[in-house]
């Protein structure tokens, strides 16, 4: 269901309402939670929301938002054709793209339809109002190794082996334990249920994982497992 608080213009009293958003997310937790910071945002509204690619087709049909925020994974299909609707339809918006996908196909595809920003949400920044209000004013937030993974794809290095290629020459940068931790996380575990199976501290796992970020250069589980698997370093 779609839940609109209406749309951008000017408000009873003459005045240009503040920064409008709509949302689309999937999980109810998320929205609720993307619902309530920019509710409690001084100088934003919410414009309205959005579950799914249908809904929020329709939503962009009534709501004239300042910032879309959409996620790609939506149980009725790709958000990208949300975002690519968006800017259609309304070419002042500007879409952030919050989501779980970190791989370059749907990087790619969600800035060539139009997203200005692409933030990953278990590296969420503290300030999350902050990147609506920078993007909102020609900013283009995008977390740390996606943006380094699109200078690599649009300005390769001269004659640079490959990151598997490097990485089966010797050039994983991860100790064995990081290695295994990695691998683990790769299949979807938690910090507590790698900390069982290893006989470790959950602490220790912590500090492992936050070892192969910096490594990595990434900033989330996502990334380091993306990496991970281009580097070679896990399957």
């Amino acid at each position: 269901m779609t839940d609109e608080a209406g749309t951008a213009g000017i408000g009873d009293s003459g005045i240009m309402n503040s920064l409008s958003v709509a949302i689309v997310e999937d999980d109810p937790n998320l929205l609720w939670h993307y619902c309530g910071l920019i509710e409690a945002a001084p100088d934003m509204r919410l414009a309205g929301t959005a579950t799914n690619v249908r809904d929020g087709l329709a939503m962009m049909e009534r709501v004239s938002a300042d910032v879309l925020l959409c996620d790609l994974g939506l149980p009725d299909g790709n958000g990208v054709d949300i975002v690519r609707y968006a800017v259609e339809r309304h070419p002042a918006i500007h879409v952030l793209v919050v989501t779980m996908f970190s791989d370059n196909d749907h990087v790619f595809h969600a800035i060539e339809a139009g997203a200005a920003g692409y933030l990953l949400k278990d590296a969420l920044p503290d300030q999350f109002t902050g990147v609506i209000r920078d993007v909102a004013n020609g900013g283009c937030p995008i977390n740390p190794g996606i943006a380094r993974r699109l200078l690599r794809a649009f300005r390769p290095p001269p004659d640079a082996p490959s990151a598997a290629v490097a990485a089966s020459a010797g050039g994983n940068p991860l100790s064995a334990r990081e290695t295994e931790i990695l691998e683990l996380l790769a299949k979807g575990l938690g910090f507590g249920e790698v900390a069982e199976l290893l006989f470790i501290s959950e602490h220790t796992v912590r500090a492992h994982t936050r070892a192969i970020y910096r490594k990595l250069a990434v900033n989330s589980r996502g990334e380091a497992v993306y990496e991970g698997r281009q580097m070679g370093i896990i399957s």
